[in-house]
């Protein structure tokens, strides 16, 4: 039986250990930062000789290291592990038992294929390093960068030459199907929050009062117009107001109308850009109306960027364990937000996605990420375990 095969093989005949954690992590999710007994399940799982195994202090992340047999480089794997604030409509004997979490993301599927990958490699000879990244938070509360902060990144005693990440999906792609790119593959996220201050006064004497909802509303109007006269379409921004609030008596004019909008950028240069740019629009035309604007932002994700080494490096690993027929790569960058990105942001690496997409369910409509609905297969869990191990082990002994 030729290598890739033996990992493959491996990881099949523990298979139903790995669907067991799964379906244990899916019927108890946790949200956040704070995944106690999330911890607690992948503590467990990864008991054995071999691994140094530390926890975070800021979060509840679980950090395992496992060292080859002589020095060498340093690659990380990174799996996220927390659930999302929805409420599960999937009637599975290990559906969520939280009525206010689901794994509806497949955090919980990447988790176990992270366990697996400590399991495989801890029976392989190889030189160097591999740093297992168990991370809480990926769900709007950038635990990736407080794992950074927390020195992630140097936990194999030296700083990481590489990083790669797995991302499965209920829809869109066939079961077992791996696709990335080289360079931007997701969205920077960030968002603005305006408000425009008026004077309030009666609806039937506007003219007495400064009404900000006219001004508010050009400003949303104005956005879309300046987006596309201000950036170039081959290297998009993407600007959607997702709130706006103004008033509460309907015979009133309010003194102020607040809204926020959600900025996505696929280039460091222009995220840099596009919230300054923002506020000069929105200043301007509250100034034009003679009134006051107050502006308030966030930088939540940079643009997670795969390196176009690493990127090419990790399409022929897919290619050569399990055959050219399940790597494709997509042409243009995926419009969503990873906070992988700040790991790619310090170390060269790649992000892939694997469909996880059940036989019986058409990828084309089947329910999506973040959706109430989505189900993933288990099937594609030996082979994610197997995947993850491949990249780390030909990545070090192409280093030695």
């Amino acid at each position: 039986m030729s290598e890739p095969l033996v990992l493959r093989a491996r990881a099949r005949e523990f298979a139903d250990d790995l669907i067991r954690l799964r379906r244990a992590l899916h019927a108890e999710p946790e949200t956040g930062l704070d995944l106690p007994r999330t911890q607690q399940k992948v503590l467990a799982a990864l008991d054995g000789p071999g691994l140094g195994i530390s926890t975070g202090k800021a979060l509840s992340s679980v950090t395992a290291v496992l060292r080859g047999s002589r020095p060498g480089g340093t690659v990380l794997l990174r799996a996220d592990m927390d659930a999302l604030p929805l409420t599960e409509r999937n009637d599975l004997p290990y559906a969520s038992r939280n009525p206010e979490a689901m794994h509806a993301c497949g955090h919980d599927l990447h988790t176990a294929m992270l366990v697996g990958a400590a399991r495989l490699l801890g029976g392989a000879e190889f030189a160097g390093t591999v740093v297992f990244m168990f991370q809480p938070g990926e769900e709007g509360y950038g635990g990736a960068r407080l794992m950074v902060e927390e020195g992630v990144l140097e936990a194999g005693g030296r700083r990481a030459d590489a990083a790669f990440a797995l991302h499965v999906t209920p829809s869109l792609l066939p079961r077992g199907m791996v696709v990335s790119r080289p360079g931007p593959v997701l969205a920077a996220c960030d968002a603005l929050r305006v408000t425009v201050r008026g004077a309030g006064g009666h609806s039937a004497s506007p003219h007495l009062g400064k009404d900000p909802i006219p001004a508010a509303c050009e400003m949303v109007g104005a956005l879309g117009t300046w987006v596309t006269r201000s950036f170039d379409a081959f290297d998009p921004v993407v600007a959607t107001v997702t709130s706006f609030h103004a008033g509460a008596a309907e015979n009133a004019v309010p003194e102020e109308a607040r809204f926020t909008v959600t900025v996505r950028s696929f280039s460091r240069q222009h995220r840099d850009r596009l919230l300054t740019e923002l506020r000069r629009v929105v200043t301007g035309i509250g100034s034009a109306h003679g009134l006051a604007v107050e502006t308030e932002h966030s930088l939540d994700y940079p643009v997670t960027v795969n390196d176009p080494a690493q990127s090419a490096f990790a399409a022929d690993v897919v290619r050569e364990v399990f055959g050219p027929e399940r790597y494709f790569e997509v042409p243009r960058p995926v419009t969503a937000s990873e906070d992988f990105s700040y790991v790619l942001d310090e170390v060269p690496g790649a992000y892939l996605f694997v469909g996880a997409c059940p036989d019986d369910r058409d990828p084309g409509t089947a329910a999506g990420n973040h959706s109430p609905d989505a189900v993933f297969d288990d099937a594609v869990l030996a082979d994610g375990a197997a995947l993850y191990a491949e990249l780390a082990l030909r990545r070090l002994r192409a280093w030695d």
